[in-house]
């Protein structure tokens, strides 16, 4: 009896144990169930709303389709702009695009105001057929996952964002180079909807920027902007191009110190040699010679930053106005040694066969020559001793007489002393360089 009964309350305790491992587990799963319902429900809810809308929704049908036309709202957030290419006439914008319209076939009835979606859904939808027209390469941004955004209101308003780097074109007028002003398009329409169907109209503030500290405009200052609504004509439509237009301003410090203080100081380096004495003929031709090759390669470098175009640019008429200075210093010192030092007396022989022309022993005197080519050589090394040319008219070439001296032939002429002339060179030179630098700046800075 003893171990029966033993057995009997070990089998109950056994029995008891059981029944509250059974009640533990009950109350766990419960408590776990109860945790995960929330969640689930909301997936669920969010799940079934994109299944309602997209039961029986047409991508390739925009909204509205027959009657009035889609108006998408577009803002443009500009991250950054350049570098600014002048050789290929483009510059590099990087933006966040976006677009707002309203799709009466996603609107849904939820405590759900808003749905927040990847990138993933933007294909399962209609979406404006958007291009920039004046984009020369474009590349949207895919890391770490595609810089898309799609949301969707319960009354059926849509935003897309997208962000991308564009390479547009801009066609630079460089007649005022480098100091020329720009204002570069970044222009954007439907591809196939003409303004019947589609109509892009800008949002308030739609142009927003970022900070300017981390713009890469190495040549340019930005200015400012505006952003203007045209209406294109074609012959497939009437389409709604949208414009933004970035002003840009160039940077004159690299290409005056790259360009211009070397071709002021090359002109200036040329001018030493009307302080040279006449007869040190090798380091005055020296110097020109130098001076004409560091222009040639002055104006080539500075080529360098444009495109080929056909028209002259302000730095081309600098660059070539110094040049001809410079090559002007080389021929002073060439006509000058050529008429005080290589042209000598004509040879004749030993008997004249006119008796009308007389043989006269003249001092020598300084060159004189006069504004109607009448010239009085005196200057020579040796004896003045010539003769007058046969059959020539004595006062226009070589005069032997002598009131050639003075008297009426000198009445009415203008008398330049060639001995003279880098005393004259040492004042026009600088003076008609420092006028022509006046006329320069102020036509092209300030008219």
């Amino acid at each position: 009896m003893l171990n029966k009964f033993l057995i009997c309350v070990i089998l109950l305790s056994m029995e008891h144990g059981r029944c509250k491992a059974i009640e533990y587990d009950e109350e766990y799963e419960d408590v776990t169930v109860n945790q995960m319902l929330a969640p689930r429900s909301q997936d669920t809810d969010a799940t079934q709303i994109l299944n309602n809308l997209l039961k029986e929704y047409d991508k390739k049908l925009r909204p509205d389709i027959g009657g009035k036309p889609t108006v998408v709202d577009v803002d443009i957030y500009v991250n950054s702009i350049g570098p600014v290419s002048s050789i290929d006439m483009e510059y590099q914008i990087d933006i966040i695009f976006a677009q707002a319209w309203t799709d009466t076939r996603l609107r849904y009835n939820s405590t759900m105001k808003l749905l927040t979606l990847t990138s993933n859904m933007v294909g399962l939808i209609w979406i404006p057929d958007t291009i920039f027209r004046n984009s020369k390469d474009a590349e949207a941004h895919w890391i770490t996952t595609p810089n898309q955004l799609l949301r969707i209101s319960n009354d059926g308003r849509i935003l897309y964002t997208l962000r991308m780097t564009i390479n547009a074109e801009c066609q630079l007028q460089l007649h005022n180079f480098p100091m020329d002003e720009h204002s570069c398009p970044l222009s954007f329409s439907s591809y196939g909807y003409p303004r019947e169907e589609v109509i892009y109209k800008w949002r308030k503030n739609s142009v927003e920027l970022a900070d300017q500290k981390s713009w890469r405009l190495y040549q340019f200052d930005f200015t400012g902007l505006r952003n203007t609504s045209d209406i294109m004509k074609t012959t497939a439509g009437d389409y709604v191009v949208m414009t933004v237009y970035f002003e840009l301003s160039r940077r004159m410090g690299y290409f005056t110190i790259q360009t211009y203080i070397p071709c002021i100081l090359t002109v200036v380096l040329s001018w030493v040699s009307f302080w040279i004495n006449k007869d040190a003929a090798p380091a005055r031709t020296t110097l020109g010679i130098t001076t004409v090759l560091t222009m040639t390669t002055l104006s080539t470098v500075a080529r360098t930053s444009l495109p080929r175009v056909s028209y002259v640019t302000a730095m081309d008429l600098f660059v070539t106005v110094c040049f001809l200075f410079v090559f002007a210093s080389l021929m002073e010192y060439a006509f000058l040694n050529y008429y005080c030092y290589h042209i000598r007396k004509p040879k004749f022989g030993a008997k004249s066969e006119k008796p009308d022309y007389t043989s006269l022993s003249l001092s020598c005197s300084p060159t004189v020559i006069t504004l109607n080519n009448s010239m009085y050589w005196q200057d020579y090394d040796d004896t003045c001793l010539y003769e007058c040319l046969d059959g020539k008219d004595c006062q226009s070439f070589f005069c032997c007489y002598e009131e050639c001296k003075d008297g009426a032939w000198r009445k009415g002429r203008i008398h330049i002393d060639i001995g003279e002339l880098d005393s004259y060179s040492r004042v026009f030179f600088p003076t008609s360089f420092i006028l022509f630098n006046i006329v320069y700046w102020v036509g092209y800075l300030y008219l």
